[in-house]
């Protein structure tokens, strides 16, 4: 059953070979700035190298890296509980009776000793959760989703940071190239006055 009426005439539009107010010198595979890491972008080895410090001693990267790593755990713990689980365990413990105790044994007697060793073992058999209703798998998707937000929001963190070491670089630099016109102005002013007195 067609979604629109019979009597409607059916014409397949075509779509134009290049966009409006795209140029026409850039080629349309060329990668764009967004796709470009941020050594690619910034060629000044100053601003790269305080940016590599920046990332390196920053510590709301620092916090951000700990948060992925702490999802990542959190993600393999609630995984693990998909699987069956099994333990196994022995312990031998030891201990020795005092000899002004209660009981009193005597000395050099070969019936009762002062030590007592045993050993025990136990093994815990499968447990399994059967997850009929999915409570696990959300569990896990839910942890997966919080791992994503996580690493996202480290990428973000890196971002910010590159864009507010370049802004603050390039602010400095347009500040210095500002107090250098204003000083050739001055030295202008000085001089125009020495000139017509």
């Amino acid at each position: 059953m067609r979604p629109f009426p019979s009597h409607w005439p059916c014409t397949i539009a075509s779509t134009p070979d290049s966009f409006r107010g795209a140029s026409a010198a850039i080629p349309p595979d060329k990668q764009s700035i967004a796709e470009l890491k941020w050594f690619e972008v910034f060629q000044d080895e100053q601003l790269q190298e305080l940016i590599r410090t920046a990332l390196q001693q920053n510590y709301d990267l620092r916090d951000a890296v700990a948060r992925v790593d702490a999802a990542r755990a959190n993600l393999g713990i609630t995984r693990s509980n998909q699987f069956p689980n099994f333990g196994l365990g022995a312990d031998v413990p030891s201990s020795e009776l005092s000899t002004n105790g209660q009981f009193t044994i005597p000395k050099g007697s070969s019936v009762f000793s002062r030590q007592r060793t045993y050993g025990e073992v136990f093994l815990n058999l499968f447990s399994f959760e059967i997850d009929i209703w999915g409570r696990l798998r959300r569990a896990t998707e839910a942890s997966r989703a919080d791992l994503l937000s996580a690493d996202w929001n480290r990428k973000a963190v890196v971002t910010t940071l590159i864009s507010d070491v370049a802004t603050a670089v390039t602010t400095v630099d347009s500040m210095s190239s500002v107090t250098s016109v204003s000083s050739l102005v001055s030295a202008v002013m000085v001089a125009t006055a020495v000139v017509s007195v």
